[in-house]
């Protein structure tokens, strides 16, 4: 008797621990699928990538594909949801730190720089698709994420403008959508595997957007002469 439930306590305890197995195999395996699908989707369009170019690309049948996601939408959903949550999770944790409004500013600069170098087909999909995604209610979450990260990143400059940090003419909302549209469109052309990285990207556009372009005013130079110049 005794035998009988050692070896069935034996026997549960390897279904528990190959059903873990084969959960965490399932969960990575759904991963590479929204990644392979997301590549799919910035190179081709998400309306001309099917489930079968996916399951093609995956290496999986495509009724096969079906055993992990009902959907294109929901390999899609899993994309976005994923990018946003990662997101919105740096910019909140950035945003609560207490650090004054610019290196705060500075610091959700450079985090966009690098979700563009871990999210690029994400980003890409987004500005290419946005208004073909909103035919479908599915997605009409996006909107409101947006929106969310606008409110985090206009509230750090409205606070630079109070504390008189940054110029009190600005409008924060332009100057949030003039920076999201001049990070956003970098993900056209940067190359994660390319020369330049995200941190001296981020570098560079913080310069030009915290500094300018303009050189500090200097002193005229002085014409040369016929006897200085020998």
């Amino acid at each position: 008797m005794a035998k009988g439930i050692a070896q069935q306590h034996t026997s549960t305890g390897r279904r528990t621990r190959k059903s873990a197995a084969d959960t965490g195999a399932s969960s990575e395996r759904r991963a590479q699928i929204v990644r392979i699908a997301a590549e799919l989707f910035a190179e081709r369009g998400y309306k001309a990538t099917t489930v079968r170019a996916i399951g093609d690309a995956a290496g999986v049948l495509s009724g096969s594909l079906y055993h992990h996601f009902d959907s294109k939408e929901a390999i899609a959903d899993e994309l976005f949801t994923s990018y946003f949550d990662e997101l919105l999770g740096t910019y909140r944790e950035i945003t609560e730190s207490g650090t004054d409004p610019r290196d705060t500013f500075s610091r959700l600069v450079r985090a966009a720089f690098e979700s563009i170098e871990h999210h690029h087909a994400a980003v890409i999909v987004l500005q290419n698709e946005q208004h073909y995604l909103h035919e479908f209610s599915r997605f009409s979450y996006l909107d409101e994420r947006q929106r969310d990260v606008e409110r985090l990143w206009t509230k750090v400059l409205e606070d630079g403008i109070d504390d008189g940090i940054f110029r009190d003419t600005l409008n924060a909302r332009i100057v949030y959508r003039f920076v999201r549209d001049a990070i956003g469109t970098t993900a056209r052309w940067y190359r994660p595997n390319g020369q330049l990285k995200p941190q001296e990207l981020a570098e560079q556009y913080l310069a030009m957007t915290l500094d300018g372009i303009t050189a500090p005013r200097r002193r005229p130079r002085r014409p040369r002469t016929a006897s200085s110049a020998g």
